[in-house]
């Protein structure tokens, strides 16, 4: 009788143990294949700028193959790891973002609020070219095999960030005021 009630008792742990274990944080590192990409205009054309490299964590719950909980997120990607295939492109952009004092571009997360089941409300601070400002960013997030997958977008300006938006050819080209950062990251 005894022998029956301590495994009873023991079984009941366990169950609680795995099912604690199952909806505990975790923490997450960035996987080496994640998409940043900085979209703008000029008196020219439309251009983008991409970055395949940055580095990042997340302590981040998950339950059931979903997001429950974002703790913490911090992500970096070096200055001129962004390129546009365009050698005279990069180095005004590098030069707009004061890429020789600021090596990284950096996000980090202050809060976050769930809207349903996929989407999230974050709150962070950018870090770009040396300046710091909070800002609320809506994210999709989904979960497959255990990789957590976020995309988001935020629209900026180079004033927001202490920045004069860049021209060519003596002025006659000028670069429209605002930007869109997009990132498809995978966190495993």
């Amino acid at each position: 009788m005894k022998s029956t009630k301590i495994k009873s008792i023991f079984l009941t742990i366990a169950f609680f143990g795995m099912a604690l274990y199952a909806n505990a944080q975790k923490s997450y590192a960035l996987d080496t294949k994640a998409n940043f990409s900085v979209f703008g205009t000029s008196t020219l054309h439309d251009w983008e700028m991409k970055s395949v490299s940055g580095t990042g964590v997340a302590n981040l719950t998950v339950t059931d193959s979903k997001v429950t909980d974002i703790n913490s997120l911090t992500v970096s990607l070096l200055t001129e790891s962004i390129k546009s295939g365009k050698n005279a492109m990069d180095k005004i952009a590098y030069e707009t973002l004061k890429s020789g004092k600021n090596k990284t571009i950096k996000y980090v997360l202050k809060s976050a609020e769930k809207v349903n089941e996929t989407t999230w409300n974050l709150t962070g601070t950018y870090t770009i070219a040396g300046a710091s400002k909070e800002l609320k960013t809506q994210i999709k997030t989904s979960v497959v095999n255990g990789v957590v997958s976020i995309q988001g977008a935020n629209k900026i300006t180079f004033d927001e960030f202490g920045m004069t938006a860049p021209t060519a050819l003596f002025g006659t080209i000028k670069t429209g005021k605002e930007l869109t950062i997009k990132f498809n990251i995978n966190f495993k």
